[in-house]
């Protein structure tokens, strides 16, 4: 890894002298604000967004992906799996994404779509139905980010890395990372002649930097070598047109000041995830509190060292939803989760929009839309996520069924209410 990088410095005389080559990305960066969302629980299943899958296995022990191969009968995993696949994301769902005025669509795909390993218990075949997302996208002129959203060992420990687990290790293992490395060459080939679809590759999602400096410095040097393995695909000096997202590392955006900056480094954007429910004290926040926090993100976007896109947030302001915690773990919202101070009931909070009261609703446009204006200070935003089975306050298509969500993402009802 520290021969490539060194090997792209030389290349284009990082250390020397402003590189002259300009990139054509596939969507103005920069000029035109992003508005997207995620296909969240389509390729890498997620417990909260799909529980019937995990709740028909009857198997306790199956909390995310790794123990869906583990612990199902692998003829009953894979008859669910392809169905799922088949219907959870259809082209329809592109057609309404698009209907809705979105210009962004994030997908989410796990490592073992290309690359399993002995002993690791995974099931394969979801790499067609990212190349279908591709055709509908570019059908329905939509860009497609296509994300890492798990890497061998765990990079997070989060039950969306593939495996939940108490520590991550996928930055203690040389190969887990140039397993890691080799996948982002194979999604950069794949699609280094159509940029004008997918603009963008994201080659780590939510790296556990919160976990300290070991993390954090194999995840700079990651970087490095993704930008080399997405921006130079063809073996040669020539630059693709595809621009590389990094993930902050649960850092403050400040951190990143001075890394991957222009004109040396191009076409490099920051991920940053915004979430108001992963703790007490903001499952504590009332509705105007969690407003205000939100408008308060826009002067760190707007001023952020690189182009700064929200690439997850919800307008859900608590941890309520079934599994969003982990399967079987209960919320701090409730005090069902262990060692949470309790703020009140969850019901009419999760579930079916038709259970929200109206004034619930008007609090779901309130959050929808102070995040989009606080957002569109930096780049823009993508919302996590599109469906849901049954948690509707973190659904994009049932927020623009039910009026939280404006057909028009620029038509606001609240156009001041950040001030």
């Amino acid at each position: 890894m520290v021969f490539l990088r060194a090997f792209f410095i030389a290349l284009l005389g990082f250390a020397s002298s402003p590189v002259s080559h300009a990139i054509s990305p596939g969507f103005p960066y920069g000029s035109q604000k992003v508005r997207g969302v995620n296909l969240g629980g389509w390729l890498v299943l997620e417990p909260w967004i799909t529980p019937s899958i995990f709740d028909n296995t009857g198997d306790s022990r199956v909390v995310d992906e790794w123990t869906f191969g583990q612990f199902v009968d692998q003829a009953e995993a894979t008859s669910v799996l392809t169905n799922h696949w088949n219907t959870w994301v259809t082209e329809n769902d592109f057609v309404q994404i698009a209907a809705a005025g979105l210009n962004h669509v994030r997908i989410p795909i796990g490592y073992w779509a290309f690359d399993v390993a002995s002993g690791e218990p995974y099931h394969q075949g979801q790499l067609p139905y990212l190349q279908k997302a591709v055709t509908w996208a570019q059908n329905h002129g939509l860009k497609v980010i296509v994300d890492l959203h798990g890497a061998p060992g765990s990079q997070n420990g989060f039950d969306n890395s593939g495996q939940k687990k108490p520590f991550p290790e996928w930055h203690t293992r040389s190969d887990y990372i140039s397993r890691t490395d080799a996948i982002i060459k194979t999604i950069a080939s794949m699609y280094k002649d159509m940029t004008d679809v997918v603009s963008v590759i994201a080659p780590l999602n939510e790296p556990a930097g919160f976990d300290g400096d070991a993390v954090l410095s194999v995840t700079k040097q990651y970087w490095f070598d993704s930008y080399g393995n997405i921006r130079f695909p063809f073996g040669t000096s020539q630059q693709s047109n595809i621009m590389v997202m990094i993930h902050d590392a649960f850092q403050p955006l400040s951190f990143w000041n001075g890394f991957m900056q222009p004109p040396n480094w191009e076409g490099v954007l920051l991920d940053t995830h915004i979430y108001q429910m992963f703790s007490d004290a903001e499952n504590h926040l009332s509705q105007q509190q969690h407003i205000q926090e939100a408008c308060s993100k826009a002067s760190g976007l707007s001023t952020a060292p690189l182009w700064a896109i929200v690439g997850e947030w919800t307008p859900a302001a608590t941890d309520c939803a079934k599994y969003l915690n982990g399967r079987g773990i209960g919320s701090r919202y409730d005090g069902s989760f262990s060692g949470s101070t309790r703020v009140g009931s969850c019901t009419g909070l999760t579930g079916k929009a038709s259970m929200f009261s109206s004034s619930f609703k008007t609090f779901l446009r309130q959050f929808w839309e102070a995040q989009t204006i606080s957002y569109e200070k930096g780049q823009g935003w993508i919302q996590w996520t599109w469906k849901t089975e049954g948690a509707d306050e973190w659904s994009y298509q049932a927020g623009l069924a039910n009026g939280w969500i404006p057909q028009n993402p620029t038509n606001r009802q609240f156009p001041n209410i950040c001030g």
